[in-house]
């Protein structure tokens, strides 16, 4: 499963993540894609420059089963302690 979230994000992305993903909230994804298509997805949003901030989570063989990627200016970021991703706020 992947999540990702956007700040201030625009159209475009949101008309890209939306091919592969659902919508369920302004900015919010939720899907089951390949890893492929995973990496295509950041990958566009970071080159895009047109996300205030990104998130993006997915499961993964750790501790907690997920990872967690941040880009841009989100208003909280995370912090990767021993292997554990917490959220700190600003």
């Amino acid at each position: 499963m992947v999540v990702i979230t956007m700040d201030n994000a625009v159209e475009r992305l949101k008309g890209e993540c939306s091919r592969y993903m659902i919508e369920v909230k302004a900015g919010v994804f939720v899907g089951k894609v390949s890893a492929i298509v995973r990496e295509h997805l950041w990958q566009t949003i970071i080159q895009s420059g047109d996300a205030g901030g990104v998130t993006m989570i997915y499961s993964a063989p750790t501790e907690q089963g997920f990872i967690m990627r941040m880009f841009g200016n989100p208003y909280r970021t995370v912090v990767d302690i021993d292997g554990l991703f917490l959220v700190k706020t600003h």
